[in-house]
């Protein structure tokens, strides 16, 4: 039986360019375009309220929607992009791919840290530094993991977590082709603030080691 996804609406629009695009949003519309496939793009508009929402619900970028629309075939899509006005920060128009469960889509997928607790690093007044709260991965559109998830039992402080430390959802890799960092465990400040005169000091002390006598 097929996965069944969430339902979005629309309405096929008739008209295309900036003027279309405009009525629309006069008429209480946001315009969009569903491409891919192999299949012409369709110009559709979509109810601004309802978007709206469902925006503001969360994680639009990362689900997949059966798209719906009076003239045209149902269609499972993603969206690969929202436009908002740059003052107001509202949706003006927005993008959907056809997909299928199969299809292998690059999506930002949240991170999650858990087990601070059992990290000697923050125990002794470390703090964590998230470097990448969210990481590009390759998955399956039919298999979208909400997060992924860094378990920091036995960090110590300067430890380092990469995405090649962190075991990926079933399906999934990074997409990209290096071992980035996600986090780290910093030390405390006044360590910092130590350690940074300690080598300071040691690198004169060298220097001066080295330096020909004065004559």
């Amino acid at each position: 039986m097929a996965k069944e996804h969430e339902v979005l609406e629309a309405v096929v629009r008739t008209g295309t360019g900036k003027g279309a695009a405009r009525a629309a949003r006069r008429q209480g519309f946001v315009p969009g375009i569903v491409y891919g496939d192999g299949k012409e793009p369709v110009a559709l508009n979509l109810d601004y309220n309802k978007l709206l929402t469902r925006l503001r619900k969360g994680r639009f970028h990362s689900t997949l929607f059966t798209l719906k629309a009076e003239g045209m075939e149902e269609t499972t899509v993603i969206c690969r992009g929202v436009q908002r006005d740059v003052v107001k920060d509202l949706p003006t128009h927005v993008d959907f791919m056809r997909t299928h469960d199969n299809s292998r889509v690059k999506l930002f997928i949240h991170v999650n840290f858990e087990n601070q607790d059992a990290a000697p690093g923050l125990k002794k007044g470390g703090t964590l530094t998230i470097v990448r709260p969210e990481v590009e991965l390759e998955v399956l559109a039919g298999n979208i993991p909400d997060h992924i998830t860094v378990d920091l039992t036995g960090l110590n402080i300067n430890d380092v977590v990469h995405i090649n430390d962190v075991k990926l959802p079933e399906g999934a890799k990074s997409a990209l082709d290096r071992n980035f960092v996600i986090a780290n465990i910093a030390p405390p400040s006044g360590l910092a603030a130590a350690d940074e005169a300690a080598d300071e000091a040691a690198a004169a002390a060298q220097a001066a080691a080295s330096a020909p006598d004065a004559k």
